[in-house]
């Protein structure tokens, strides 16, 4: 079986640095090209033959560059964080009418997965939940991708059950404005920017007489690698776009 020719674009940046090496272990997959900040990507898919450009650059860009790669004939696999719903919707439509597949993933820790997963069954059971994302100095955007996918899980089991999480609090007074974090889908969520961290998310349920906490913890940005690899060799066989790395994984 031929090598998959892989482009990696933000391959001088942390994330992209470390999909190159994962490419270049694989003995499936061949590296063909690297870009980054001022190189003309649509240009390099042509030149390089790529059929799969993995995306690790910054929000600012994440929409331009899925729709560059799509364009260009190549399947995405997209690790920048930054969509919006609409953003998402608007590049599944695109992929669709070119009949070609892809994943935009906010996480590709098989572990950080699972949680996502594990915290939609217990938001059956548990409705009162909050979300706390950990993460290092230099990420641009708050809260996380993982965080807000971790949320729209919860809240497709709240609303599947007909549940409402804090429908019985007291009126809140913060003395501090933001004391209490943000609040997406109804769902209270909080970010943690410090050197140090890598990637870590904690799911914390309230119930009577009880608690139940989920965490997730990428000490090294290798964890993503398995995940990343796997979206590569499996994006060329689908036949849509896809958002989150849960979607092609047998769970």
């Amino acid at each position: 079986m031929s090598e998959i020719r892989v482009l990696v674009n933000g391959a001088k940046g942390r994330m992209g640095s470390e999909a190159v090496q994962a490419v270049h272990e694989a003995t499936d997959l061949e590296l063909v090209a690297q870009t980054d900040l001022g190189d003309d990507l649509a240009a390099t898919i042509a030149s390089s033959g790529a059929q799969v450009v993995v995306d690790f650059t910054v929000p600012a860009s994440a929409v331009e560059n899925t729709t560059t790669i799509l364009d260009s004939g190549a399947c995405p696999v997209v690790g920048t964080t930054g969509f919006t719903s609409a953003d998402i919707e608007g590049l599944q439509a695109k992929a669709t009418e070119l009949g070609r597949g892809g994943l935009i993933a906010p996480n590709f820790a098989i572990g950080a997965v699972l949680l996502m997963k594990f915290a939609q069954q217990a938001a059956k059971f548990l409705p009162d939940v909050e979300v706390i994302e950990l993460h290092h100095d230099q990420k641009v955007d708050a809260p996380s991708g993982t965080a807000l996918k971790t949320i729209e899980l919860i809240r497709e089991s709240l609303d599947r059950q007909a549940q409402e999480p804090g429908k019985d609090r007291p009126e809140e007074t913060e003395t501090v404005a933001g004391a209490r974090g943000g609040e997406y889908l109804g769902i209270p969520v909080h970010s943690v920017r410090l050197p140090g961290y890598v990637a870590h998310e904690e799911v914390l349920f309230g119930g009577t007489g009880q608690i139940l906490s989920l965490r997730h913890d990428s000490i090294s940005r290798s964890s993503f690698m398995p995940g990343v690899v796997l979206a590569i060799r499996k994006v060329g066989s689908l036949d849509r776009l896809h958002y989150g790395l849960d979607q092609i994984l047998d769970l």
